[in-house]
């Protein structure tokens, strides 16, 4: 069984314009003296590898607690894209795709309004994307996060899918338990069976 780690580093990710800047605090270092080594850490809900809930976007949707864990395990498919994702482009994917699906595309994997209602139609349980937003910048809209988080399909976004070559993989991306938040950090990684 081979597994990778699909995840970002907390402190060291890109963040996405206008989100909060992690960092860690310090507060006992055994260097200085200390008995012990003890450190906080502030984070925005959205950092590095990360979980959106449907509360992000849904004013009453589901919060990030109260995801299944069940959907954020399982079978996925990463597929290589780079640019905008339509529906056409969704159509063709499917037939060899698993219910979760996860876009390579060196940080520019983003998902249109039709890519995403093309996998909301299809049933899909999780979509994924290494860029930082599976929506571009531009689009302050964000018609793609409404169309997947209004069905309930939690998006994973902020992946390092660089060692990772297109197929099919068992996806482990579970959030931290916080307690009506819209979105979470997650350590995700892939495993596939030695071949």
């Amino acid at each position: 069984m081979k597994m990778i780690d699909v995840s970002r580093e907390l402190f060291s990710a890109p963040v996405y314009p206008g989100d909060p800047e992690p960092y860690r605090d310090l507060v006992r270092r055994m260097e200085l003296g200390d008995v012990y080594n003890l450190s906080g850490f502030y984070t925005g809900c959205h950092s590095a590898t990360h979980i959106d809930a449907p509360r992000h976007f849904i004013e009453d949707g589901k919060t990030i607690d109260q995801l299944d864990p069940a959907h954020l395990t399982g079978e996925c498919t990463v597929v290589e894209a780079t640019g905008m994702i339509t529906g056409a482009d969704i159509d063709s994917i499917l037939p060899s795709a698993k219910k979760m699906i996860l876009f390579k595309g060196g940080g520019q994997a983003f998902l249109s309004q039709s890519g995403a209602f093309a996998l909301t139609a299809a049933g899909i349980l999780l979509a994924g994307t290494d860029a930082l937003s599976i929506e571009t910048e531009d689009d302050d809209a964000f018609p793609a996060h409404k169309e997947l988080l209004g069905a309930d399909v939690p998006i994973l976004e902020g992946l390092d899918l660089s060692k990772v070559e297109p197929g099919d993989y068992t996806l482990i991306a579970l959030p931290l338990l916080l307690g009506g938040a819209e979105a979470s950090p997650v350590r995700a990684v892939l495993v596939r069976e030695d071949t």
